[in-house]
């Protein structure tokens, strides 16, 4: 009678009663609950939302479904990042070493991709030998030795995370705010961090489709991370283009590499440095952001941040000749560049149109079971900005298989020309939280 009872609570609005919630979430996790029942409490949370109260107790109890990662041993305190998904995000991959290398541990569990958003996980594996699927006992390890480490969620780490996200997919709840909000924070919650940098992509790229959502999620996280005694600082950033010139797996890495040596494409590297300056204030290795920039241009001129993104990789198993010569890095067979039609200024490169296109190569995935080639994918060989003329190269296509008109379509109408140069997008929209 008391699960009929959260879920009338559930269903009318009212308060949780967390004893009843914590053993309804652990049931999920063992797997004594049953789907119908799962099923009526995530569609009463998407109908009604939960209060704050109400969504750190179930994020609390998600998180305790599993093991906790332990790294109070470790006398910094704990940062790390999370992206709400966007094209040609390889953020991660650099962010971590480098805000490592100034003496911040970040602590990193990713994800895959799926749809037209690219999964740090997956991009790691075009590595050869990289292994994201460490042990919570080398996971720790790793932070503790190097300050960084980067791998995927553990079968032991918020359990009913897994099980309520696989019910959300066929209830259409994915988009309920407060189910986003403990998903999100379950699985960071369990890594033993102090505080969290939130990335919330905003755009046509990404999750959130305009500011108000993304202003409400990031607000979401914050106020429930709080309650959850985790301090959250959320940046609102752009994503109806894509960030850097690569979109696709192995090609990413190569850019990452070429940023974490400071060459790297201005907005990719802008955007970093600002998320890192954030996680080092958080982190208390700096009192302002100013010095924390300082303290990441020193980093990065110094080699650090390089020898840290290397020495993580070769902890994690991955050969650093893929890395320290990247014409090892998986190469597709064949290059096709798009010309532009007419002379003008590059006005859109649209976001959701290209990781789309980047997804039908095989850069991506439409279902979870299906299988990356970490060589396909994009480079924009003409940013928003740019002046052209007709037949200038803008997009290179790096594909295995043959082009078909599905593939080219979305990418052929990605392109916007103009005649006029089109008024630049701040890249950070808003800054939320202390």
């Amino acid at each position: 009678m008391w699960v009929l009872e959260l879920l009338r609570c559930a269903r009318d609005g009212q308060p949780l009663n967390h004893d009843a919630l914590r053993a309804f979430v652990q049931g999920i996790a063992m797997d004594s609950i049953p789907d119908y029942q799962a099923a009526a409490f995530l569609m009463a949370v998407y109908q009604r939302g939960l209060s704050d109260a109400d969504t750190a107790a179930l994020t609390l109890a998600m998180r305790d479904t599993g093991r906790r990662i332990d790294l109070s041993h470790l006398p910094q305190l704990k940062v790390d990042k999370h992206s709400t998904g966007g094209v040609g995000d390889k953020l991660s991959l650099p962010l971590a070493p480098w805000v490592a290398a100034c003496g911040v541990p970040v602590p990193m569990v990713a994800g895959r991709g799926l749809g037209h958003t690219g999964g740090t996980l997956d991009k790691l594996e075009s590595i050869k030998g990289f292994k994201v699927g460490l042990t919570t006992e080398a996971f720790v390890r790793n932070v503790t030795d190097l300050g960084v480490a980067i791998m995927g969620q553990t079968e032991d780490l918020a359990p009913a995370d897994r099980a309520l996200y696989a019910l959300r997919d066929v209830t259409a709840t994915v988009e309920s705010m407060t189910l986003i909000t403990a998903s999100i924070l379950a699985k960071k919650l369990s890594e033993g961090i102090d505080a969290l940098v939130l990335d919330v992509k905003v755009g046509s790229g990404a999750f959130m489709k305009d500011l108000d959502s993304a202003r409400a999620l990031g607000q979401s996280i914050i106020r429930v991370g709080h309650q959850a005694g985790t301090r959250v600082r959320a940046l609102l950033t752009d994503m109806e283009q894509p960030l850097g010139r690569t979109i696709g797996n192995a090609l990413e890495i190569k850019e990452t590499i070429a940023m974490l040596q400071g060459e790297g494409p201005e907005d990719a590297m802008a955007l970093t440095r600002a998320l890192g300056a954030h996680m080092l204030v958080l982190g208390q290795a700096a009192e302002s952001l100013e010095e924390a920039e300082a303290l990441l241009d020193a980093a990065l001129a110094d080699g650090r941040a390089w020898q840290k993104f290397r020495q993580m990789v070769r902890a994690q198993g991955g050969e650093l000749s893929a890395i320290d010569a990247p014409e090892r890095l998986p190469m597709a067979r064949h290059q096709t560049v798009l010309r532009a039609p007419e002379a003008g200024y590059v006005q859109r490169l649209d976001a959701y149109d290209l990781g789309h296109g980047a997804m039908l190569l095989g850069a991506g995935r439409s279902a979870k079971t299906d299988t990356i080639d970490s060589a396909v994918g994009l480079h924009i060989e003409a940013p928003v900005g740019t002046a052209v003329a007709a037949g200038d190269p803008w997009l290179t296509i790096h594909h295995n298989a043959p082009l078909t008109r599905t593939t080219l379509v979305p990418l052929e109408r990605a392109l916007g020309i103009g005649a006029t140069p089109p008024t630049p997008r701040p890249q950070i929209l808003e800054v939320l939280g202390d």
